[in-house]
């Protein structure tokens, strides 16, 4: 009978045999939470303890993660009462399989700096929240990572997902080593790596993640060596040593010296700057982009850290790698992206990956790939491009795991050669030309507008619909420039104009701002160059 054996509830002071041990683990889909609480479970039972798991489902992949409680006691040979979720400020161990997910925890008070032990992986996935704000929403990592050292009695994070995905396994595994390191709870190593082998698949690589985590969490592993990167030209560019046919080497070594003679301050911004945009076009598109970045550079000082010498490093790259068509495609079809997707999706060795592309092109994007004088005239006669816009603009798929499907796009990724007689180039060239011709004209009378207006160039971005609404919200803000014509704290403006346009995919922040700053009157004094 029940009534034979009274129930117990642990409470202050009680004896360690007595004692309930309250650990929760938050995880989102496919990331083996249910894997890791089940893992956890056993190892209290292999070790005399008597053990209950619940969960309580979150709503959806990244609005709410689910949450694996798990409550244990030694058995003692009396009837535990456990409890089904955990409560604020009576958690002993949380487990957080991402950084974000840790802070989450803290906010929902489930972590105390008198008794919680916080074990969390220190990389990122981005939340709906930071993905849908149209600038950078990504919350501050260092701000969560200060939050938990004072929140919590012990914090252990590194990237655990890293270390899962070097071994081929989960990130259960190396959050299961990770707090088997952490000593938290008092069970040997040994019960760990027999509770994992107890589940006979992928045992061999979740060892492996387990024990690398093991040793992290314990201070005992080795630093890792940072491998050495390889820069190929016309590819995929890194730091470091390149390789590739002599004419592209010597081509690209010359433009890596020009970048040398820059100040030190812009060297490192100019050189990722042009990495991409070798990438992206040629050897001479690379040249293109340092001779306008030397036009920055001649007006620049080291009075300014060189503040305007960098924006333009790192936005002209950006604005002269703009997506079309033609990129796309030839991301598309790239072998790299072959094996990114077959790493997200987990595909075996051997196995067969069915692969489809999602287009809808629209008429702009279709007499942008068009040489100049095609594009243009389809595009200056209403009639002629309505009649092929109804037979163009409709959704397609395309299987690149088909030989047509891929032979397609790579014939589209191809035409990069021709890019610069293209349509599309000629106006981006156009837009681009004019904005930084305005940017750099202001140097001598206000510098700081100079650097902002360069910077407003962050909010051209996307493709198709998505660029077009960008850079309809790029000219309203530098629309304002002539009602801020004299103030001192034009530079100010245009920041704030930015960022409201950032922050509200919709415009309605950007709105209001502009109506502010029509309000406003010249102000004598102006910022001195």
């Amino acid at each position: 009978m029940l009534d034979a054996v009274p129930p117990f509830r642990a409470k202050a002071g009680a004896q360690d045999d007595e004692r309930v041990i309250k650990l929760a683990v938050l995880a989102v889909g496919g990331q083996g939470g249910g894997v890791l609480a089940d893992w956890i479970t056993d190892v209290a039972e292999r070790n005399g303890y008597v053990a209950q798991s619940t969960s309580v489902a979150g709503v959806a992949q990244r609005t709410g993660a689910t949450i694996y409680y798990i409550e244990m006691a030694r058995d003692t040979g009396r009837l535990p009462v456990f409890a089904l979720s955990p409560s604020q400020g009576d958690v002993d161990i949380l487990i957080a399989a991402e950084l974000m997910e840790a802070g989450r925890a803290i906010i929902r008070g489930f972590v105390t700096p008198e008794r919680t032990t916080l074990i969390a992986s220190s990389h990122r996935i981005a939340a709906v929240s930071e993905k849908i704000e149209p600038g950078d929403g990504r919350a501050s990592s260092p701000k969560v990572h200060a939050t938990a050292e004072a929140a919590s009695k012990r914090f252990i994070a590194f990237d655990m997902e890293k270390i899962a995905a070097d071994n081929g396994s989960m990130i259960s595994a190396s959050l299961l080593g990770a707090l088997a390191g952490s000593g938290a709870l008092p069970f040997n190593r040994e019960s760990y790596e027999r509770s994992i082998g107890a589940g006979g698949r992928g045992v061999k690589a979740s060892l492996a993640a387990f024990g690398a985590a093991y040793d992290r969490a314990r201070g005992t592993a080795a630093p890792a060596a940072k491998p050495a990167e390889t820069v190929i030209v016309g590819s995929a560019l890194g730091a470091g040593r390149v390789s590739g046919p002599q004419d592209l080497l010597q081509g690209w070594q010359a433009l890596a010296a020009r970048v040398d003679l820059m100040p030190v301050a812009v060297r490192d911004m100019a050189l990722r700057g042009l990495k991409k945009v070798v990438d992206y076009q040629d050897i001479a598109y690379g040249r293109d982009y340092l001779d306008r970045v030397d036009k920055a550079v001649a007006l620049d000082s080291a009075d300014h850290a060189h503040a305007l010498s960098i924006a333009a490093a790192k936005h002209l790259a950006n604005a002269l790698c703009y997506d079309d068509m033609i990129r796309v495609a030839d991301l598309k079809t790239r072998s790299t992206r072959d094996r990114r997707v077959r790493k997200e999706v987990g595909v075996k060795d051997g196995s067969i990956l069915q692969v489809t592309e999602y287009f809808h092109p629209r008429i702009e994007e279709f007499c942008g790939t068009l040489p100049v004088g095609l594009g243009s005239y389809i595009e200056s006669r209403p009639k002629l491009a309505a009649f092929l816009d109804r037979r163009i603009n409709h959704g397609r798929r395309i299987r690149t795991d088909s030989f047509a499907g891929f032979a397609a796009l790579w014939f589209i990724g191809g035409l990069r050669r021709w890019r610069r007689s293209l349509l599309r180039h000629r106006v981006e060239m156009t837009h681009l030309d004019r904005w930084y011709a305005l940017a750099l004209g202001h140097v001598p009378v206000d510098y700081a507008l100079s650097v902002e207006i360069l910077n407003c160039r962050r909010l051209i971005k996307g493709y198709s619909d998505t660029h077009v609404r960008a850079q309809s919200k790029f000219d309203r803000v530098l629309s304002a420039l002539p009602m801020l014509k004299g103030r001192s704290d034009a530079a100010d403006w245009i920041r704030r104009l930015r960022e409201a346009a950032l922050k509200d995919e919709k415009g309605d922040m950007l709105d209001g701002a502009l109506k502010t700053v029509a309000t406003l009157g010249p102000t004598p004094a102006t910022r001195s160059p």
